[in-house]
């Protein structure tokens, strides 16, 4: 086989793996579409944030003084008394997760996860930065492209 024959068969064999792989990944995001990708991003996220406020807590809503006594030594933030922000943290910690998971008020509930987000990784854990850009990515996502058809947002029209 001659040196042009040879190049065109390798091309001939390079595109039609290449049609057989972009047809692999079209159907692929036909399946795996924006609703499926941002009911697993709420489910997920949610969990996360709403597992640690469990922690923060015994019974419904009552806070530990273990809560307060991390909010006073580990978690210190600067001009938040270590109180108030037992307080908010573990309020925004069972809340916004909830309206994550029924996909309302999505993208302010994700504004405000990440917000937290943030604040973790500047004030509470820098060194933590591969969880928190794994998070931060769930919730941009989120924030960008809103809950999906499988959500109260969708059913409520709203953004």
């Amino acid at each position: 086989m001659n040196r042009s024959a040879t190049l065109l068969t390798t091309a001939m064999n390079e595109n039609s793996l290449r049609a057989r792989w972009n047809a692999v990944a079209s159907s692929l995001s036909r399946c795996i579409g924006h609703d499926v990708l941002a009911l697993a991003s709420r489910i997920s996220i949610a969990a996360i944030f709403f597992l640690s406020g469990r922690t923060k807590v015994d019974g419904v809503l009552h806070i530990t003084d273990g809560t307060y006594e991390l909010f006073r030594s580990e978690y210190k933030l600067p001009l938040v008394p270590p109180e108030v922000a037992a307080h908010l943290t573990t309020c925004a910690e069972h809340l916004f997760p909830v309206l994550l998971v029924l996909g309302l008020f999505t993208r302010l509930s994700a504004l405000a996860l990440l917000g937290m987000t943030v604040t973790i990784q500047v004030f509470v854990y820098p060194d933590a930065w591969p969880t928190h850009l794994s998070w931060a990515a769930l919730l941009l996502y989120l924030i960008g492209r809103g809950a999906g058809a499988l959500s109260f947002d969708k059913l409520f029209k709203l953004a």
